[in-house]
């Protein structure tokens, strides 16, 4: 009998982890340069281990750009990250979800009818003005309305570099589907906050005070579910206890948070703070806990908590599990692909427009 969420044989969930891993081991094997699995810094040990190549949003795009070898691309991350590998895919090529519940919570914010009536409205308000962002934590629908519209996706590792080529381009800024990650990124070029507006695609209205003339960026109401629950009082409350601990927290976090803290960036960019950080020293880290445990275990010499202390790993992130991956890659050296993942021919095309100039600018 099939697990009827994701169509997994239940004996994968009773197998131990040391017969899963071995069965693991044994496909990677067998099949070669046939499978290529890239992981995102999120995942569980037991996946992450497994990686051919593990990374933040912005390496793992790099990645999938360039990698044409293998017949199957199993991606352990979320959904909208397997849509940019098979975007960027070449055509024999096949991706693969392990779990589809995989998702992302933020990515579900930006609907593309939404976005469709929300761009309307704003060009109404503001001409032809506007050039479209997105995080590439969006959908391939939105990936291909800012592609389709000349615009094009940014990561947490590469948003200034991005943005200041927006602005090169219009005179204003429509960023999705992260608000916190728009604002930090324009507050960093010197923009006002006063002078970002903010979108409400649920009352389909501009959230802003002032003069309309005055608006630079216009951001989507969306956010991390994550990074949210890392808050001021953390930061107070650590600050208080021991004004030795550095705080560095991910910019998909609250504009205040970020402000508070000692430094912020990317993934990639947290990684490598910690990685060349004193023996000794004291780090509170504002990020997904999977990550946190990860680099706790990496460098026993540092001294390293999380920001949040009742935080708990990604939800959906975590979907992608051992048994899930074990299924999914013995079903393929079987010849039978479940959970693959494929963009239409026309949603790829724009979308893949947005993320060739990413990539380019980057």
């Amino acid at each position: 009998m099939l697990d009827l969420l994701t169509g997994m044989p239940p004996a994968y969930k009773t197998a131990s982890y040391e017969e899963l891993k071995k069965r693991v081991l044994a496909v990677k094997e067998k099949m070669g340069d046939r499978l290529f699995i890239p992981g995102h810094h999120y995942q569980r040990d037991e996946v992450i281990q497994f990686a051919d190549a593990a990374g933040d949003s912005l390496q793992l795009a790099q990645i999938a750009s360039k990698q044409h070898q293998a017949e199957y691309i199993v991606f352990c991350g979320v959904h909208f990250m397997a849509e940019t590998a098979d975007i960027l895919a070449a055509d024999h090529q096949k991706v693969v979800l392990p779990d589809m519940r995989a998702g992302c919570s933020m990515a579900d914010m930006a609907d593309i009818n939404q976005t469709e009536r929300g761009w309307e409205q704003l060009q109404q308000l503001f001409g032809d003005t506007i050039l479209p962002v997105t995080y590439v934590n969006s959908t391939a629908a939105i990936k291909s309305f800012v592609g389709k519209n000349g615009g094009a996706t940014v990561t947490s590792s590469n948003a200034l570099e991005v943005v200041k080529w927006a602005f090169s381009q219009k005179d204003r800024l429509f960023f999705l589907p992260d608000q916190h990650l728009g604002r930090n990124t324009a507050h960093d070029l010197g923009i006002s906050l006063s002078d970002m507006a903010v979108w409400d695609p649920i009352q389909e209205k501009l959230e802003f005070e002032g003069e309309l003339d005055n608006v630079k960026v216009i951001l989507w109401k969306g956010h991390c579910s994550v990074h949210m629950n890392f808050r001021v009082d953390h930061i107070h409350r650590l600050r208080k206890e021991d004004p030795s601990v550095r705080i560095i927290v991910h910019p998909e976090c609250t504009r205040e948070v970020v402000a508070l803290s000692d430094d912020a960036g990317s993934t990639k960019y947290i990684i490598d703070a910690i990685s060349s950080a004193a023996k000794g020293s004291k780090w509170a880290i504002g990020t997904e806990m999977n990550l946190v445990n990860r680099l706790k275990q990496n460098f026993p010499e540092i001294k390293i908590q999380s920001l949040n202390p009742t935080m708990c790993p990604c939800l959906t992130m975590n979907r992608i599990d051992l048994p899930h991956l074990a299924w999914i890659l013995e079903s393929l050296e079987k010849g039978d692909v479940h959970n693959q993942i494929k963009v239409d021919k026309d949603t790829a095309y724009y979308a893949k427009e947005a993320l060739d100039k990413m990539l380019q600018l980057t």
